[in-house]
């Protein structure tokens, strides 16, 4: 059997009365590049490497991997990376109430947010829902950047500010990101722009230049790993040439294009918007590693605080776990492996939950993945019984973060 054609599964979609039961359908259909869908600004850039698959992500081409995900995986624990993120759109909110305004949207405090740092966030519906959890960057007093995940957070600044009357400017700016991710990331960081940017903290940020070119640069990565994201002024104008710098100092260190490397992620107990989490997720169900993202002591208001203080009172009725897995291989996720979530069943084989993000780890040789189930099944060691697309197989609930619980390794 071809990567290209097989028979019909059984879970596929019953045919209608006009096609023909036998026929096959495209395992690995292609996603077509045209120009309604939007481009990073390092589109062209990261294509000449022979990206092999994209998918979309803010409508906007994402670069999935390059051919090999599983190498692309160990050039990220043993040397050096280079990612396009462009499609993480830079959503600006500034002007006077700057400041009050952000904070409405988050359940952290931005209050403790100064000048020159990041902060990983939730932004919250009136419900408690999560819309987005995008890195904030404060790159001004009255300043602030949102590196977007997957969803449409623009349109609900920009309409929670216009019906608040809040004296701020929303609108995504011409900047965009590349990520410079694993252990030789300092060295190649180095090269760039001086020992300096060595003297950074986790989450910091620095306003630099590169070959005059003008940049923030962040102490922050998507990878559990060493690394720096470099935030491109004018990114439209001069992303090819931001590309080819770094391409070019990255060559004694060993460089690799990959895109982001999800076995790592999963790793590291990472989230993943509109996998792990959706507007359906409270943010107190996504585990106790996540219980500081949310705030409810702090004296401003937020939208959804309301509804998550409720929540709270109520307790959870449900909690995201890392799982082990038995069985063959799921894959590397990033490889169109995991089409569908993964059914998770108690030991008696009723369904009660399921797995959001599933991969192969290949350092430790197992099948890891995060799993949402109620909160009697989140006891470690507790077994489940998880339906995967080679069938049913034992499963059990492990303490996640799965490699590196500390996160020592991306502070080091």
């Amino acid at each position: 059997m071809t990567d290209v054609l097989k028979p019909r599964l059984a879970n596929d979609s019953a045919p209608d009365s006009t096609t023909d039961a036998t026929q096959q359908v495209v395992d690995k259909p292609a996603v077509m590049l045209y120009t309604r869908l939007r481009k990073s600004p390092y589109f062209w850039a990261s294509r000449r490497h022979g990206v092999a698959m994209y998918s979309v992500y803010n409508h906007t081409y994402h670069p999935r991997h390059y051919g090999d995900p599983v190498a692309e995986y160990w050039t990220l624990l043993n040397d050096v990376t280079i990612w396009d993120v462009g499609v993480e759109r830079q959503l600006e909110i500034s002007g006077p109430d700057a400041l009050a305004f952000t904070n409405t949207l988050v359940p952290r405090d931005l209050h403790k947010c100064a000048v020159g740092q990041c902060k990983y966030v939730f932004i919250t519906a009136p419900d408690g829902g999560i819309v987005n959890d995008p890195i904030l960057l404060r790159v001004e007093e009255d300043r602030f950047w949102l590196s977007l995940a997957d969803s449409d957070v623009g349109l609900w600044a920009l309409a929670l500010a216009h019906a608040g009357g809040w004296n701020v400017h929303v609108g995504e700016v011409d900047v965009a990101p590349i990520q410079i991710q694993g252990p030789k990331a300092k060295a190649v960081m180095s090269d760039l722009v001086g020992p300096e940017v060595l003297d950074m903290p986790y989450y910091a940020l620095r306003h630099d230049t590169i070959d005059g070119m003008d940049v923030v640069i962040s102490r922050t990565g998507y990878s559990g790993e060493i690394g720096y994201e470099i935030y491109l002024y004018e990114a439209s104008r001069n992303a090819v040439a931001l590309w080819d710098r770094v391409w070019e100092a990255g060559q004694p260190h060993g460089i690799r294009p990959i895109g982001p490397c999800h076995m790592r992620r999963i790793e590291a107990g990472m989230l993943a918007y509109g996998c792990d989490i959706t507007l359906d997720t409270n943010p107190l169900e996504v585990g106790y590693d996540y219980k500081w993202m949310v705030d409810l002591n702090q004296e401003a208001d937020f939208i959804g605080k309301d509804a998550l203080i409720r929540a709270k009172e109520k307790g959870i009725s449900r909690s995201m776990v890392g799982v082990e897995i038995e069985g063959p291989s799921v894959g590397s996720y990033n490889d169109g492996s995991m089409i569908e979530p993964f059914s998770v069943q108690d030991t008696a084989g009723t369904v009660i939950g399921s797995v959001t993000s599933a991969c192969h780890s290949p350092r430790l040789e197992r099948n890891i993945g995060l799993a949402m189930v109620p909160v009697e099944y989140t006891a470690l060691g507790t077994e489940l019984r998880i339906l995967t697309p080679e069938g049913v197989h034992g499963g059990a609930v492990v303490e996640k973060p799965f490699v590196d619980p500390r996160k020592d390794t991306p502070k080091s």
